[in-house]
């Protein structure tokens, strides 16, 4: 069994779905510190301006120092579905696939939630639907396992606790995580190896770190193909350059 624990994030790019694709569990870390400037709230599209992307960006009400992801609200008192839907429309209007990509965005929008942890979980989750990707896919938040601790110690204790023998990462863990602990208790720890595979894009040269929304609407559900990198054991990634 292959985990994989991440905080939730707006629609994000295509590797956080590949590191989903290869997992049985995947838990979303939400009762973690909010980071601000990290991806939760805010993803990168293509655009054809001279830096070639734009922002979108959920608005943060009150937002608190400290204030774990699960407590944080978006502030719907501003208009920024229409200035998502507006940017995603003039840049994406022309896409083969925009009105299978519009209609999930518009799905999420229609979610009635300013919690920012489940509007985010759920953006995921509607992209995960879309691939097929949730049918064998156990899935949980952090928040709900009742499981204390901090650092490696919480996610070996999450691992433990969904009876994995796999743990799969992104590479931001690379300097600080135990590897250790999670080798001397028979749990294998493997971190995603990108592929960053090209695929279809508008305005120039290829940007991979993009929102799964602009794979979705230049490829449709064909776009899954482009889904399938590989992961590699942690000694051999710690040891790369």
């Amino acid at each position: 069994m292959k985990i994989v624990i991440s905080q939730p994030m707006y629609f994000p790019w295509y590797g956080m779905f590949e590191q989903i694709r290869l997992s049985d569990v995947l838990v979303y870390y939400d009762d973690v510190q909010f980071s601000k400037g990290s991806f939760t709230n805010r993803v990168q599209i293509k655009a054809d301006n001279a830096e070639g992307f734009k922002w979108l960006s959920l608005p943060l009400d009150k937002l608190k120092l400290g204030d774990n992801i699960n407590d944080v609200r978006i502030d719907q008192k501003k208009n920024w579905k229409k200035e998502h839907l507006d940017l995603l429309k003039n840049n994406y209007g022309n896409a083969p696939f925009y009105p299978e990509m519009i209609q999930i965005v518009n799905s999420l929008f229609d979610y009635n939630t300013d919690n920012l942890s489940e509007f985010t979980i759920q953006s995921m989750k509607l992209v995960l639907a879309y691939f097929g990707m949730d049918r064998k896919l156990t899935v949980a938040r952090s928040a709900e396992l009742n499981i204390p601790g901090k650092s490696t110690q919480r996610v070996f204790d999450i691992v433990k606790h969904f009876n994995c023998n796999t743990y799969i990462t992104g590479h931001g863990a690379k300097n600080y995580f135990d590897h250790l602990l999670f080798e001397n208790n028979n749990i294998d720890v493997q971190y995603i190896d990108y592929k960053k595979n090209e695929y279809p894009q508008l305005f120039g040269k290829f940007n991979p770190y993009v929102s799964i929304l602009d794979l979705i609407a230049n490829t449709g559900k064909e776009g899954i193909i482009y889904i399938n990198s590989t992961t590699v054991n942690w000694k051999t990634f710690t040891q790369r350059a």
